[in-house]
């Protein structure tokens, strides 16, 4: 049963071997964590859920996803302040449940980090062409897009671009990306905030009306939706090693991004449904789209401009978090040791950073964004569903470790968070199900040919023996 071998506390706060760079505190996380919320989610996804799922209802799904992360968010702020190193839900299973599940969850989040970051960029794409459009410059149709032979589409340079020149910013260092992340940040929620207050004046009651057009089923469709959107604030845990008090600002940065982007979300989709009828909004830019409904296409530029600030700090945040999420799994040795080497120069693992870059790169420069956001929403909800689980275990085999934030109500507000995850997972579709499996399949097969025999609690135990 060894593929069941859970790491030791001692182990697991072991991060001497390769360390990375305390620059960052609780202003940064939330700053992170703002950056890695509001961007397709907002921007994008908006518009597809209200017209093909909810309707006006849209706001009930925001809530209710909400509502899912919320729990989740105290569950990972009590992982977080315990187990301070990088990796994520993947470094909290590892202790909790142990060397297989760790290894699953550690390559589901693979995939969510990936996909999450491909699908920002084709959105990302999106507004950038957009914008360019503004000003008559227009790019050949067959780099216009991920591939599709019925518009004529091959590859989508744009969102390439962005992901390799991200891909270097983070290559500079943690204190560099963070400040770059914190002016774009600022850019973003100053344009979220210009369309409310402009939008509030063109907002039409009637077209809240049907309210809910899709029904009860409809909502909670697109809850499992936009639950894409509220995807980010997990990234958070992956940088513990590089906070300064991990501790006490962790916790912080979580909840309050959580709630900033939430009360955000809230007012632009009750705003971005009453200037709309629900029935138009499915546009790849439907925020820009509802300003220029009404007439208001300088505004509609601007936020333009603040969907494309708000899409770079998401890529930022993912591809930050699957560096992190990469050099752990490769410190266990469940994959190669060359992930986890870090620069002298940048305190940063500039190799895997370079590797995942150009990885995601190609996926978002040949596959279409609607076969991306359930895959990553799929994923989120696993790990949020396994980390809330993780509580209750971990409270039972380790209740004297030092914890910075304690869950209230454990087990009520863990099994809450764990049933709200597992019935958002059963909206999503058959074949985001099919895809999900496919990956898990393929992530076991790895571990038996590779993670299992190079383990770094495999290769103790045949030290010892």
């Amino acid at each position: 049963m060894n593929v069941f071998r859970k790491k030791p506390l001692a182990i697991s706060h072991d991060t001497d071997a390769s360390k990375l760079s305390k620059t960052l505190g609780a202003l940064d996380l939330t700053a992170l964590g703002v950056g890695a919320i509001i961007g397709t989610g907002i921007f994008v996804m908006t518009g597809v859920a209200a017209a093909e799922h909810a309707g006006p209802a849209l706001v009930l799904s925001f809530i209710i996803a909400g509502l899912a992360c919320a729990l989740s968010a105290l569950c990972y702020s009590e992982f977080a302040s315990s187990i301070p190193v990088s990796g994520s839900a993947y470094a909290y299973s590892y202790v909790a449940f142990g060397e297989l599940l760790a290894w699953v969850l550690g390559w589901d989040l693979v995939l969510e980090y990936g996909v999450a970051a491909a699908a920002v960029a084709s959105g990302w794409s999106g507004y950038f062409q957009g914008l360019l459009d503004g000003f008559d410059i227009h790019l050949p149709t067959i780099l216009s897009g991920a591939y599709n032979a019925d518009e004529g589409t091959l590859v989508n340079l744009p969102a390439i671009f962005i992901i390799l020149l991200i891909t270097l910013l983070l290559t500079r260092g943690v204190k560099e990306t963070a400040r770059f992340n914190e002016a774009m940040v600022l850019i973003k929620l100053a344009v979220v905030l210009l369309f409310i207050i402009t939008g509030i004046f063109f907002v039409k009651p009637t077209n809240w009306t049907p309210f809910m057009p899709f029904g009860f089923h409809g909502i909670m469709n697109g809850a499992a939706t936009v639950f894409f959107a509220y995807i980010g604030f997990d990234a958070l845990s992956t940088a513990a090693e590089e906070v300064k008090r991990p501790q006490r600002d962790l916790p912080i940065g979580i909840i309050s991004s959580l709630a900033i982007c939430t009360i955000l979300y809230i007012a632009v989709s009750l705003v971005l449904t009453g200037i709309v009828p629900y029935q138009s909004l499915n546009v790849s830019d439907p925020v820009s789209f509802a300003l220029r409904f009404v007439g208001q296409d300088m505004i509609a530029g601007f936020i333009s401009i603040g969907a494309i600030a708000g899409m770079t700090t998401v890529l930022l945040v993912m591809l930050f978090g699957q560096t992190r999420l990469l050099f752990a799994i490769s410190r266990d040795g469940l994959l190669p040791k060359s992930l986890s080497v870090v620069s002298p120069k940048t305190q940063t693992p500039v190799r895997s950073t370079w590797m995942v870059g150009g990885i995601i790169a190609l996926l978002t420069g040949f596959i279409p964004l609607d076969r991306l956001a359930n895959l990553t929403s799929i994923g989120t909800l696993f790990a949020f569903l396994v980390v809330s689980l993780g509580v209750i275990v971990l409270r039972k085999t380790q209740p004297h470790l030092k914890r910075g934030f304690t869950v209230p109500w454990v087990p009520v507000i863990p099994l809450l968070s764990a049933a709200a995850c597992a019935y958002l997972m059963i909206n999503l579709g058959y074949e985001t199900w099919i895809g999900f499996f496919v990956w898990l399949i393929a992530g076991l097969f790895i571990y038996s040919l590779y993670g299992y025999h190079n383990s770094r609690l495999n290769q103790e135990r045949s030290r010892r023996s």
